[in-house]
């Protein structure tokens, strides 16, 4: 993983610093509310219903032991002993005092992590695929392309205050783990026949009030230009995107308006003028990147299977690995989703246990996942027994990866200002519901996504079953997505009606598992069952 150097540290320790004599004028009374919130997003400080919430940026979702360690010490020291893991790769603490906010900065400082650019109008945290440099279907690393892109974006001058907040990902296989259409510049490394690698852009992409899929716009890049395009991507729509209205602010607006094929048209030429200028790095920074993700010292000669004579352990490895390039290899998914439990949080007890697990059994790193959950990237199949009786132990070890109990869920109404509804107490109602029912072993893949409100933090659109939160008359009802996806066959759900209160929407969710279970084929998952028979069946189990 990525280590600083003296200039990193520098500009951190200096925005630390400079951070904490902006707070201290704010609990003075020298700055009010509306001067302060502009430096405080930019640090990651949001005002929710409550109290303070931190969002510290983990770059593409990489995470040493030391600095999950570090997470867990803010937890305690300064939250209430958990964090929230978010859909961006990235970790919230939602109980923080203002006074406190330059020593947590301070103490990120301490092991090269902050929180700049989590918030505000501006590129956000550079997102990956969760399983970048492990997985067995990659063409390569994605990961120090995505880190030269972090290091072009942070605190770039033209792009601190764009029309709107802006978000890229950076994938590496044909699978699309990072829900990278979704995302305003989507970014594919593909190889050609040659054998040489280049870059596929996607670009306009989004959930929020307006799902949009982002349309290819270039089929190829050469890689030594990746950081051009995407300033020419950046410099259109800084020039002609919306700042009238920030509900038509966002790049998917500008490229449906102006229509993909005039967009990547000016591009194109932007393009063009930023190459006389030569703003590229220097292929020797990125060669100087690159070594910093070399593979770890892999084993050869390792067993490729385990003794699944233990029934709960098989079933974790069948549901919670994934193939690894190095034979012997898997990586494995901690789940934060135990039944009943909050959807990506993990107390401060967890995250130390995590961080020494990480460095025990996956070379001292682990990985945020979008889905909320954590990834041990390289673990030997011999050791994965192991690993899961320590896990189980301290209930990290639910064997949920990508069944209706995985789910997806953002804070919602209990702690978000924007929210209107409640997302935690639907997610728990839900998995109870399945785990008591048992009908969740015989779903198979089911991704279930939960918003509190219309901004999508959730990825309702994007899930198999996707519910959104929405105000009706000062009452909370949820309204019931079905057929959407985030992965390579990237849809956007449809409603499926009226909306239900907190108890009905439970209900409604096992009234569309029913009628999927009654209507697959074999091989099917949820989705292509409800790709096959439309939503005709499903309304009318929900609404007759």
């Amino acid at each position: 993983m990525y280590l600083y150097d003296q200039y990193d540290q520098a500009m951190v320790d200096a925005r630390v610093a400079e951070f904490r004599d902006q707070a201290q004028r704010r609990i003075e009374g020298k700055l009010t509310e509306d001067q302060f919130k502009p430096l405080r997003l930019m640090n990651g400080l949001y005002l929710q219903l409550h109290a303070y919430m931190l969002r510290v940026a983990v770059p593409y979702g990489t995470l040493s032991g030391a600095q999950m360690h570090a997470l867990a010490d803010i937890a305690d020291k300064y939250d209430r002993g958990y964090g929230h893991f978010t859909t961006r790769q990235n970790i919230q603490y939602n109980w923080i005092k203002l006074e406190d906010a330059g020593d947590i900065l301070a103490d990120l400082a301490k092991v090269e992590m902050h929180a700049i650019q989590t918030s505000g109008n501006c590129i956000r945290n550079i997102s990956s695929d969760h399983f970048a440099g492990a997985a067995a279907d990659e063409v390569v690393d994605p990961r120090p392309y995505a880190e030269i892109l972090r290091q072009w974006s942070s605190f770039h001058p033209e792009f601190s205050y764009l029309p709107r907040k802006f978000k890229i990902a950076v994938i590496a296989s044909e699978s699309d783990r990072a829900a990278m259409k979704l995302h305003d510049i989507g970014i594919q490394i593909v190889k050609n026949d040659a054998g040489e690698l280049g870059a596929k852009f996607f670009v306009g992409g989004g959930m929020g009030r307006t799902p949009m899929i982002a349309p290819c716009i270039r089929e190829w890049v050469d890689l030594d230009q990746l950081v051009t395009y995407c300033e020419a991507c950046l410099r259109v729509y800084n020039r002609y995107g919306r700042r009238d209205n920030k509900y038509k602010a966002r790049i998917k607006i500008l490229v449906h308006e102006m229509g993909a094929q005039e967009y990547a048209r000016q591009v194109e030429g932007e393009f063009a003028h930023l190459l006389e200028q030569g703003i590229e790095p220097p292929f020797a920074e990125l060669e100087r990147i690159r070594t910093y993700f070399a593979d770890p010292a892999f084993k050869t000669g390792l067993p490729t299977s385990a003794d699944r004579s233990d029934p709960n352990f098989a079933l974790w490895m069948d549901r919670n690995t994934h193939p690894h390039k190095a034979p012997g290899y898997v990586s494995a998914v901690i789940s934060l989703k135990p039944v009943g439990g909050i959807p990506g949080d993990a107390t401060a007890q967890q995250m130390h246990l995590m961080a020494d697990l990480a460095r025990e059994f996956s070379f001292d790193e682990c990985r945020v996942m979008h889905t909320q959950n954590i990834v041990l990237p390289h673990v030997e199949i011999g050791r994965l027994h192991d690993l899961w009786t320590a896990l189980d132990a301290a209930g990290l070890g639910t064997p949920n990866l990508d069944q209706i109990d995985d789910i997806i869920a953002c804070p919602g109404l209990d702690y978000c200002s924007l929210a209107n509804a409640r997302s935690i107490p639907v997610a728990q109602k839900i998995s109870q519901r399945f785990a008591a029912n048992g009908k969740g072993d015989e779903l198979g893949q089911l991704k279930l996504k939960i918003s509190g409100c219309i901004n999508a933090c959730g990825h309702h659109h994007a899930g198999h079953i996707g519910i959104l939160g929405v105000d009706k008359k000062g009452t909370e009802n949820y309204q019931l997505l079905l057929g959407g996806s985030e992965a390579e066959d990237t849809s956007i759900g449809k409603i499926t009606g009226p909306g239900f209160d907190e108890d009905g929407i439970v209900d409604a969710v096992e009234k569309a598992t029913d009628v999927y279970l009654a209507q697959r084929t074999e091989g099917e998952r949820f989705l292509d069952t409800y790709r096959r028979i439309g939503m005709a069946p499903f309304k009318e189990a929900l609404y007759d």
